[in-house]
């Protein structure tokens, strides 16, 4: 039987902790942008990533590494389950509320959080747990590419009605790389990617939101006071940063001009205050999280495990490599966060909740 090293992994928490102290400050920043607008809007957003996002996030990431892992394989199938009716509150009058033409924040005794983000957690449990069952079987499609079909197909009857296609994006991708970790052969692969693939497309040209946004990637100068308008200002402040930026607190681009800074552009207001060197970094700062993620799945005591800290690792990585992407251009905006530094106190707290798990599974990493 392999030995365990039964000490966290402190380059991967250390690697975290960089981010989030980023992302505080990055945060702080951008949200002077609100501030010059409203004081009141300011306040409340700031406590809301401070105590909610913050604190809370804390105390989550420490209650996880206590925590085994074990725990979550056994409640797998519930997590989801009630994470994909949590995600359906969002329907019900009063409880639910819509905010940007979208409905997808529920609101609790004043408390205002996104039940999505529990539902990528269920879900990564609970297809981590199913894989890790099946074993050799999922080399037969009934056992491996059949059932993220199903679970897919029922998250996607809730989310495309939000509309929220970004989520159903990170959790399609993400459930496509555990099929591959738990060894699913490639032509299963290929054709279920293929299958996903057309499904998008074809929501793209049969969405407005989705075809104006496919359209603005195509031709971002095509519309620059409308649908282009976030694309050019990012890019305005982006290239403005030059290579070492304006300084920390002296974006332009936050007051009035960025659309909401603290949000899904808050790394163009980065790359605007620290330049190509700063926003090289951060960047930097996400390929050593996603590589250090990954070498933990690795050495993972068991499938379960593995699976669970690489879908976790990977859902995250590929969430802050698609908002930089969207923000310089490389994508279509998605207007998905940038995980441990945009706003979001929901998104802060089980960001840093999924560190925890990560760094639970890192204490029984085989030596």
């Amino acid at each position: 039987m392999a030995q365990t090293t039964k000490t966290i992994d402190y380059i991967f928490l250390t690697i975290a902790l960089i981010l989030i102290i980023a992302g505080i400050f990055s945060f702080f920043s951008a949200s002077l942008g609100v501030l010059a607008r409203s004081e009141s809007v300011f306040y409340q957003i700031l406590i809301s990533q401070i105590v909610l996002g913050l604190v809370g996030g804390i105390i989550a990431l420490y209650v996880c590494i206590r925590i085994p892992y074990m725990f979550w394989r056994k409640h797998a199938g519930k997590l989801l389950i009630g994470s994909i009716i949590l995600t359906s509150l969002v329907y019900v009058p009063h409880l639910g509320f819509a905010h940007g033409g979208a409905r997808r924040w529920i609101s609790i005794l004043g408390v205002s959080f996104q039940p999505v983000e529990f539902l990528k957690i269920g879900f990564i449990t609970y297809i981590a747990a199913w894989l890790s069952w099946a074993k050799k079987k999922v080399e037969n499609p009934l056992y491996g590419v059949l059932p993220l079909v199903i679970v897919l197909g029922i998250i996607a009857s809730v989310l495309l009605f939000q509309p929220d296609t970004k989520s159903l994006i990170l959790m399609s991708a993400t459930g496509l790389a555990m099929l591959f970790l738990s060894g699913t052969p490639w032509k299963h692969l290929l054709a279920l990617g293929g299958i996903v693939a057309v499904v998008f497309v074809a929501l793209a040209f049969h969405t407005p939101y989705l075809r104006q946004r496919v359209a603005t990637f195509m031709n971002p100068a095509s519309d620059p006071t409308g649908s282009s308008y976030q694309l050019q200002q990012s890019l305005i402040a982006i290239g403005s940063g030059g290579v070492g930026g304006r300084g920390f607190g002296q974006s332009i681009q936050k007051f009035n001009y960025l659309p909401e800074p603290q949000g899904d552009s808050i790394f163009a207001v980065i790359g605007e205050e620290f330049g190509f060197v700063g926003s090289t970094i951060i960047i930097l700062l996400y390929i050593l999280f996603a590589m250090r993620g990954l070498w933990i799945a690795r050495r993972a005591p068991d499938a379960f495990s593995g699976l669970l800290a690489s879908g976790l690792v990977i859902i995250i990585s590929l969430q802050a490599f698609m908002n930089v992407a969207s923000i310089v251009g490389l994508f279509p905006l998605t207007g998905v966060p940038l995980v441990f530094m945009s706003q979001g106190g929901t998104s802060l707290l089980l960001s840093l909740a999924t560190v925890g798990i990560i760094l639970q599974i890192s204490k029984e990493r085989k030596l």
